[in-house]
């Protein structure tokens, strides 16, 4: 490093290069684009003061290589314990009281018992001249203003924080003054009933004189008959808890009043006042918490962390932590599983460099380089490095268990992943599930001309629909990425104790007193199993040989199996309120998963097909004649439905749309459908039905194009085209299906990111099963592939049905909406626990009570 002397001399060629923040600049001063490396890393951190990005040592040659940019701010922040006899409590020594200002800190320092220097600097490349800061004296005047700038910039994720669905809730200008009556009333720790009326959901608690009666205004849509405002109305008692959100770290509020949800600072002496200690609510270590509707159980979060057991830390490569970034567990543990897996470590970490090499300008926002980014972060070691002797010994002589590891922080990767995505993008606790597709999502589209390591989650899926009345079948085939089972509680193995519990939680509910200790079901897997082969009812089924409505039933099977299985245990449903809620259920998985007898058979000796009919589209009469209107005046829409999802907040259009769209299939199908297309430009614009002339209609008594014909009705294309979907996709979609409107609709909604050059695999999938492309007879044999499978289809990657359990990841808590989630994964033979940013070897992997189970292919013998 060399030291400049006529620093206004030397700065004259770069002055163009260098910028002042402006107004949306964001300014990363506290992470590399490329490394987790920070000022508080050993090189420090280089934030370039043109584009204001941030990279780590090794990292800044390249861009400096790249964009020819000269002019960098280093920063280092030098952290240190403080001396032995430092008063406890003391204010850390900051060396420059202004330079970091707003440079997020390490939470893994605590500032009572760590003290820090921070250090800043311009160095210009190639010749690393450096610039000491602050320098105002020496420095122009632009040069002065963009340094300031750039050091008290907030963090680049403020924004995309402050955009997501939370809002900020204030204090209640009635907190502070409330009177509450002296009258006795004590709330009982469940059994809660409004006082009014019989319900049992969302009941609020008036903090005034301990009322609790049930609501219908709250923003969530929950159900209830509004008797907590008319009490208000009454009284004018101005605020209100939710006897079900109640834990130590407080509750949800809301104020009769002021109209909206408000923060109270003395909630607990209030919920006091009632009897109720919210101090002594369940809760967890790392502040993740129960719902407390009834008595928590606190053997969940202690056998999946597996708390209470001496759990040995682990380093080194493959062995690093993600921190927690609030509710980001549901990323942490997918993310931790998908790198165990050889073709993601080699699409994304193996190749490193060439990602890096050619990244965009701003590689914060290229979805391969914060995947190689990440692989590498948690698969290198590099930050997860043992402690050194010194201060394991230091720790046991002061009887003092810091916590020492630290993890790496996923905020970049999560903010470029989620970016858009109404749910992934907030603060708030989400569905693993969810996550895993929407990031397979991601890798189908960023992996265009390069491999692309989902697909080894990729299989065909043969449906078999069997028309009730006249036993003719139809074969399809799909894609799907992962095996949801169902749960069949009525397969209980301990049936006679669920109901002996079931009958003692109604007496304590029907006598005010506490519940007795919940009991879990203990399911056999081969009844989950079992339960997914079962042939299910087709709502509202088209039979093509009556050309009527009729009974039909579906089962499906596997037409291929991929390399690694994702097994879903839809542990999930949907409450009276519309929350999602789990079931305490217990599943035997096993460790080796058998799936052979599950293989399509195609076409079978004696079944004869259902005619390749399209259903009739029918059209009102006074539409028909209307020859110039655009739209239908009044689709067929079930209004109970849209009155249901607009309780719920979304705008009464969008949820109109949802109900026709799927077809008056119910509140849940429409619920799907409108999380799927929620970040649609026209998603609240009113439904516009188009009309077709009697004239195109197909003709009922004629066959229609056959699927293995090159292109769809134009008739059926034009009612999905007008219905806002593109052409490609809705031809791929009619391919897929045969022809039959309504399962292309599904298809649609299934694959909403399908790309054209996935044309060629439809087409391919989804023939007519007496093609020559589909056998009508089934290979047994576990080592051959798949009759539809051809060196043309390299994304199907069949094989055996054989698998071996490797990871698993589990959910704590009441619903997806809260608690916590750690996975497990096998390596090297031993079982190790992933829970946020901590990685230990298990002692006992709780595999019947995973969410999901990754299962990787066995070898042939």
């Amino acid at each position: 490093m060399k030291m400049a002397t006529d620093l206004g001399e030397l700065l004259v060629p770069y002055m163009p290069t260098i910028r002042v923040p402006r107004t949306g600049d964001r300014v990363f001063k506290s992470e590399c684009a490329f490394s987790y490396d920070s000022p508080e890393s050993e090189g420090g951190l280089y934030v370039c003061m043109n584009s204001f990005l941030g990279f780590g040592r090794e990292h800044v040659e390249r861009h400096y290589r790249k964009t020819g940019q000269s002019v960098y701010m280093h920063l280092k922040r030098h952290v240190k314990e403080k001396a032995t006899g430092a008063a406890g409590g003391a204010i850390p020594r900051r060396r420059n009281g202004k330079v970091f200002l707003d440079l997020e800190l390490n939470r893994d320092f605590n500032g009572d018992d760590y003290e820090y220097e921070d250090e800043a600097k311009l160095v210009i490349f190639p010749d690393h001249f450096e610039i000491p800061l602050p320098n105002i004296e020496e420095l122009p005047a632009l040069v002065t203003i963009a340094c300031d700038a750039v050091l008290n910039a907030p963090s680049p994720y403020k924004k995309q924080e402050s955009d997501s669905w939370e809002e900020e809730i204030q204090v209640s200008r009635h907190a502070r003054s409330l009177r509450q009556q002296e009258n006795g009333v004590r709330i009982p720790p469940s059994g809660w009933k409004c006082a009014k009326c019989e319900m049992r959901e969302n009941l609020w608690l008036n903090l005034t004189d301990g009322s609790v009666l049930c609501g219908k205004w709250f923003f969530d849509g929950s159900g209830g008959n509004g008797h907590a405002l008319e009490h208000y109305k009454e009284t004018n008692f101005p605020l209100a808890v939710k006897l079900d959100t109640i834990t130590p770290d407080g509750a949800d509020v809301y104020s009769f009043d002021e109209e909206e949800a408000v923060l109270d600072p003395h909630i607990s002496e209030h919920l006091l006042h009632f009897g109720i200690d919210m101090l002594q609510m369940q809760r967890t270590e790392n502040g993740h918490h129960t719902d407390n509707h009834v008595q928590p159980r606190v053997s969940d979060w202690e056998v999946i962390q597996e708390a209470g057991l001496k759990l040995k830390p682990v380093y080194g490569s493959g062995y690093t932590g993600l921190k927690n970034l609030g509710n980001s567990c549901y990323l942490s543990t997918t993310m931790q599983v998908l790198f165990t897996i050889p073709e993601f470590q080699r699409a994304y970490v193996g190749n490193l460099q060439r990602i890096f090499d050619y990244s965009p300008l701003d590689p914060t926002q290229d979805f391969s380089t914060q995947m190689a980014k990440l692989g590498h972060g948690l698969l290198s070691g590099q930050y997860s490095k043992p402690p050194m002797k010194s201060e394991v010994i230091e720790q046991v002589m002061k009887e003092e268990y810091k916590q020492l590891q630290r993890g790496i922080s996923p905020k970049m990767f999560k903010a470029l992943v989620s970016k858009g995505h109404p749910e992934f993008s907030s603060n708030r606790q989400q569905d693993a599930h969810e996550f895993l597709l929407h990031l397979i999502n991601q890798v189908e589209r960023n992996s265009s001309g390069s491999e692309n390591p989902s697909d080894v989650f990729r299989f065909l899926v043969e449906e078999r629909v069997q028309c009730c009345q006249t036993q003719k079948v139809r074969y399809t085939q799909r894609v799907d990425y992962l095996m949801q089972l169902p749960v069949p509680l009525e397969a209980a193995s301990n049936r006679e104790e669920l109901i002996a519990y079931e009958s003692k939680r109604k007496e304590a509910e029907e006598n005010m007193r506490p519940p007795p200790e919940p009991v879990r079901a203990r399911i056999p897997f081969s009844a989950c199993l079992q339960a997914f082969t079962e042939p299910e009812n087709v709502p509202d089924f088209w039979s093509s040989a009556l050309q009527a409505k009729s009974a039909g039933v579906k089962t499906s099977r596997f037409a291929s199996f991929p390399e690694y299985m994702v097994v879903q245990i839809k542990k999930f449903t949907f409450g009276v309120d519309w929350v999602p809620k789990k079931l305490d259920v217990s599943v035997d998985v096993p460790d080796f998963l058998d799936l052979n007898r599950l293989r399509a058979t195609g076409l079978q000796s004696g079944e004869e097909e259902l005619p390749n009919l399209t259903p009739p589209i029918v059209i009102p009469e006074d539409t028909r004649d209307n020859t110039t209107n655009n739209s239908l005046e009044s689709p067929e829409i079930d209004e109970s439905s849209v009155m249901q999802l607009a309780e719920m907040g979304f705008p009464l259009e969008s949820c109109r749309k949802a109900v026709y769209y799927t077809g008056n299939m119910g509140a849940e199908m429409a619920f799907n459908w409108i999380i799927a297309h929620m970040e649609e430009p026209d998603f609240a614009e009113p439904l516009a039905v188009p009309t077709y002339m009697e004239p195109d209609l197909p003709s009922p008594s004629l066959p229609t194009t056959t699927a293995l014909d090159n292109q769809p009705p134009e008739e059926s294309i034009s009612i999905l085209t007008s219905m806002g979907f593109p052409r490609h996709h809705t031809i791929q979609a009619l391919k897929a299906t045969n022809n039959n409107l309504e399962r292309a609709l599904d298809w649609i909604f299934t694959h909403p990111d399908c790309e054209d050059e996935s044309e060629a695999m439809s087409d391919m999938a989804d023939t007519d099963p007496n093609d020559n492309s589909f056998s009508n007879t089934n290979a047994h044999s576990d080592s051959s592939l798949s009759p539809d499978q051809d060196l043309s289809s390299p994304r199907v990657r069949d094989g055996p049905g054989r698998y071996e359990l490797f990871a698993f990841i589990s959910h704590m808590g009441a619903s997806t909406m809260s608690g916590h989630y750690v996975c497990h994964i096998k390596k090297e033979g031993r079982w190790l626990i992933y829970n946020d940013h901590k990685v230990c070897l298990s002692e006992r992997p709780p595999k019947d009570l995973g969410y999901m189970y990754f299962y990787r292919r066995l070898s042939s013998c």
